[in-house]
């Protein structure tokens, strides 16, 4: 007959030495959290108490403790480079926003006199610079540049030519 396996990892005293002593020295809060949670499970709380306490699911504390032991050492526990999504296009600068954003769009062709984002982002296209309004918002927004969108003029009425309030009143 087969004795059940413990499911309480076993750490050694110089392991729970080494976790206090980086618990102590880091400044990085995810790495603090997540080595006070392998610490409080190498003194012997139960994985459910920790995982709740950290607000993390169990197996993530049982992978931060499987990272741990596989490396021996604290620093196994720190933030990995991740790839992430990439940049969209890396070609458009915050000089090269600068530029086209002071020029004129009707040197372009375009019947306008100012810019819009999806005009821009229009005419980016065309230049083989895919990006999208929205990334281009962001962009904007990143780089600090600021403007108002244009106000639209409604033409066919003449200036001097008051709006109607109101019903009709006979003196």
């Amino acid at each position: 007959m087969d004795t059940p396996t413990s499911t309480r990892p076993a750490f050694r005293p110089a392991d729970r030495h080494r976790l206090l002593q980086a618990l102590a020295q880091t400044h990085d809060a995810r790495l603090y959290r997540r080595l006070r949670a392998v610490a409080e499970v190498a003194e012997g709380q139960p994985i459910t108490v920790v995982a709740r306490r950290a607000r993390v699911a169990r197996s993530t504390v049982h992978r931060w403790i499987k990272r741990y032991r596989a490396e021996q050492g604290p620093e196994a526990l720190a933030e990995r480079q991740r790839s992430g999504r990439p940049r969209v296009a890396l070609a458009l600068t915050d000089d090269r926003l600068r530029q086209l954003l002071t020029s004129d769009p009707r040197q372009f062709g375009y019947t306008t006199t100012t810019w819009t984002v999806p005009l821009l982002a229009a005419h980016l296209r065309a230049q083989g610079v895919a990006i999208s309004p929205r990334t281009l918002r962001r962009r904007l927004r990143a780089a600090r540049f600021r403007w108002k969108r244009p106000r639209y003029v409604y033409s066919e009425r003449a200036e001097h030519v008051g709006a109607k309030k109101g019903g009709l009143c006979d003196g």
